[in-house]
Order: structure tokens, then C-alpha cells, then sequence
């Protein structure tokens, strides 16, 4: 069978059309590497089967080619999209499978537009789909009983990695057992297991890839200290550069895992923050969220040659219009050299979701708006326009040129790897809210 994978826009879906201009194809053709989801669908995959590959971050589809089956992954913001995409395949007497974070939470509503739909993990039901589909079996849902067993996943090489772009990802556990109320990976099935590759195959499969830049696709390195710990020991003489997910109260008890890190090549660590208000962690976030003395652990990062990035969220019930300058005064002196601000969204499935509906503050389910940065409930101590106006205050005041330059600065001073990261990165999120912004 011919089989394309499709993994819709995130800011293309209805009358609205976003196109990159030729210098942001090139750039993103480069620099995105395929999505792993695809990659390890791609190596559970009879070899007998041909499988295309498109994002519509730069490429756009031809509904005219013809194909025996088209896959779609798509979380919710862009749900549809996908579901456009699916509706104009079918169409064309083209089958369909819907898979993802959004299917898997909605199988109902995703199997509206698909012959199919996927639930959960897909390393296992794959292959039976495609079985069933070459006997004219096809079932409408197909769920994952249990959590994969990681150390039966393949190991990513030859074609199935890309071998130009600037950085790769690389997945090395699945799951978090916390219990955040407004995070969709601990709040879909079997992902609040935590599970780990055997570190064996992680290095053979870093050896692989081609790129020098990394990224850690987990939700957190720092759940299982003792297996990090032997797992940068182990990447130390790959002479890679890498970025990963990690609890800063972890980071702030343990300086032994910044040591480890730094001498595997890590660029930065990227923390959810998510408040400064002590009785939203409380309320919203799990135990491992717990302030710490922040400024002390971003400076102990700092002297051992590392950044942290750092995520914000606003819209908590106890936030008031004040939390957004009193969050970037608290982040500057902390001495935290990147900032993200997201509004609180409460994605289907998550007990955030949930609790805003059943209060009656949920307004708006258009998904596309489900991106972090509209607002889709009524705030408890604001209105919606003063959440939207507030984080895009927040953006504008941390993103302005003497704040960029103030904190590139001091990157600099960090290392050369972090301060050329920042930099970008610095560039990036300002482009992406401005992008965001036209969409509104």
C-alpha cells in the first residue's frame, strides 16, 4: 500500500491561512526534523508498504496524488485542520486514520471525519490496523490496552532519520506521574506511567542520528535521578549538544545532575515555573512544582555553564491583574535570562477541563483557539480580555530590545553554546507571539 503521513498546520485551518514566506520554508524544511511519532511509525511498518511524509509547516498536500491510506497526528489546537484535511481525502475515496493527543482524547468526535482512529500509543495497533486494512477489516477505534514496553521500540536509523537539519530529537522515557490539572500527557491513558529505554539503545541511537544538536522529547529527565545520572555519564564522549526537561526543585537539591549534564553537553534545561503564586501550585500543580529558592538554583545552574528556560503560565484562579508585572519583577530577580508566557488552557480530557466546565466557564471550544495563547474560560479574578492584554504586556515588556539585550548579556556570560540558544530562541518566541497575534 501507498501510505502518506500528514501532520497538519497549527495556524492553517478554515478562512484562515498562514504561508511561510520562501525564506521560512527553507529555514523550516532545514531545521524541523520529522515528527517522532511518525518516525516510529514508519519502522513498525511492513516493508512491503511505501510511506510519504508531509508537514504543512512547508510543504502543502496534493489531494490529487494518490494514495490507499493517509495518517494524521494532530493535538488539539490543530484538530481542524486535521479534520479538513481528512474530510477533502475521504472525499476522494482515500482512507483515513486519526491519531494523536486529540483523537485519543475525543475517539468519538475524531472518528466523524476518519474510516478510523488510533487511541493512545500506536507501536502496537499499528501494524494490526494495516493488517486489517489489507483484508477489508478495518475496525473504527483502535486503543492501546497497556502502556508500551519501551524496550521493545525500535531503534531510529538509516532512512528513517533526516539527515540534513540543524538538531534532532531524541526520546529517551514516556509518561509523568504527576498530576498537574491542566497537562495532557499525565492526563491520557497509560501516559502517568513512567517508563524508560534501556540506555543501551539510546546511545546506539544517538550515535545514529547525524545531527550535533538534541533535544530530549520527555517529559521530564530528572523523574528517575539515578537513571539520568547513568545516562549522561554514558553520553559524555558522543560529543553532542543537548536541551531536556527537568524539575527545578531537582536541579536546585541535587547539583551533582548539573555537573553530569553540563559534561554531556547540555545547552539548557528547560523548567515549567508555571506560577509565582504559591497557592497556584497548590491548587493546580503537582508536589514536584513547589517553589524552591529559584534565584539560588538558576545561578547554580549558571556557574556550571548552563541556561534555563523557563515556562510561565497565566490564568490561574489566583491571579490577579497585578500577577503580570509581578512576574517579570520576580524572573528578573531571579536572574532567569528566558522566559515563556502561555495562557492556562484547559485541554480537553484534563481535570482542568473538567472543572471549567462543569463551573460553566468555558466559552469558547473552538480547538484552533486551544494554542496557549487565546483565552477560551472565564478567568476568576479578571476578564478575558485583561488575561489576553496582560500576557501580551508580559511578552512585549520581557521581548523589548533593552530587556533582550540586558539578558543576552548576561548569556554570554553563561557560555558561548547557551548565549548563541537564547539568542535565537530570544528571536523565536517574539516571531511566533507576533504570528500568533494576527491570528487572534
Amino acid at each position: 500500500m501507498k501510505i502518506l503521513f500528514v501532520y497538519p498546520s497549527s495556524v492553517t485551518y478554515g478562512s484562515y491561512k498562514y504561508k511561510s514566506n520562501l525564506w521560512g520554508k527553507i529555514l523550516l524544511s532545514y531545521n524541523s526534523p520529522p515528527y517522532l511519532d511518525f518516525q516510529m511509525l514508519y519502522l513498525t511498518t511492513p516493508e512491503k508498504h511505501t510511506i510519504e511524509y508531509i508537514s504543512e509547516d512547508f510543504n502543502e498536500i496534493d489531494y490529487e496524488e494518490k494514495y490507499d491510506l493517509v495518517g494524521i497526528s494532530c493535538g488539539t489546537k490543530n484538530a481542524i485542520r486535521a479534520y479538513e484535511i481528512a474530510d477533502e481525502f475521504r472525499n476522494r475515496n482515500t482512507k483515513v486514520v486519526l491519531g494523536g493527543w486529540h483523537p485519543s482524547i475525543l475517539p468519538n468526535e475524531a472518528k466523524q471525519h476518519a474510516d478510523s482512529v488510533v487511541v493512545g500509543e500506536a507501536e502496537e495497533t499499528w501494524p494490526k490496523l494495516l493488517k486489517d486494512l489489507e483484508n477489508n477489516k478495518l475496525k473504527p477505534i483502535y486503543r492501546q490496552e497497556k502502556p508500551v514496553d519501551l524496550s521493545k521500540l525500535p531503534i531510529r536509523k538509516g532512512s528513517v532519520l533526516k539527515r540534513k537539519g540543524f538538531f534532532s530529537y531524541v526520546q529517551t522515557s514516556r509518561g509523568c506521574p504527576n498530576k498537574c490539572k491542566f497537562c495532557c500527557i499525565t492526563n491520557t491513558e497509560h501516559w502517568r506511567v513512567y517508563r524508560k529505554r534501556p540506555i543501551d539503545d539510546i546511545i546506539e541511537e544517538l550515535q545514529e542520528v547525524p545531527q550535533k544538536f538534541i533535544h530530549l522529547a520527555d517529559p521530564s529527565s530528572t523523574l528517575d535521578i539515578n537513571y539520568t545520572k547513568e545516562l549522561f555519564k554514558r553520553m559524555k564522549d558522543l560529543n553532542k549538544r543537548f536541551s531536556c526537561n527537568a524539575n527545578v526543585n531537582v536541579l536546585g537539591k541535587d547539583e551533582e545532575i548539573i555537573k553530569l549534564a553540563r559534561d554531556a553537553g547540555c545547552l539548557h534545561f528547560q523548567c515549567g515555573f508555571e506560577s509565582i503564586r504559591e497557592m497556584n501550585l497548590d491548587e493546580f500543580c503537582s508536589k514536584a512544582k513547589k517553589r524552591e529558592d529559584n534565584a539560588k538554583t538558576i545561578k547554580k545552574v549558571h556557574d556550571h555553564g548552563v541556561e534555563i528556560y523557563g515556562n510561565f503560565v497565566f490564568g490561574f484562579d489566583y491571579d490577579t491583574k497585578s500577577i503580570f508585572n509581578d512576574t517579570l519583577n520576580e524572573i528578573y530577580d531571579w536572574g532567569l535570562n528566558l522566559a515563556n508566557f502561555s495562557i492556562l488552557t484547559p485541554f480537553p480530557g484534563t481535570p482542568l477541563y473538567t472543572t471549567l466546565k462543569n463551573e460553566g466557564r468555558v466559552f469558547d471550544e473552538d480547538w484552533s483557539k486551544y494554542d496557549l495563547h487565546h483565552v477560551v474560560f472565564q478567568p476568576k479574578n479578571m476578564t478575558p480580555e485583561e488575561l489576553l492584554h496582560g500576557t501580551e504586556q508580559a511578552y512585549r515588556d520581557y521581548f523589548s530590545v533593552s530587556s533582550s539585550l540586558k539578558r543576552m548579556s548576561r548569556s554570554f556570560k553563561v557560555g558561548f553554546y547557551p548565549f548563541v540558544f537564547l539568542s535565537a530562541a530570544n528571536y523565536f518566541l517574539y516571531r511566533c507571539m507576533k504570528k500568533y497575534r494576527e491570528f487572534q
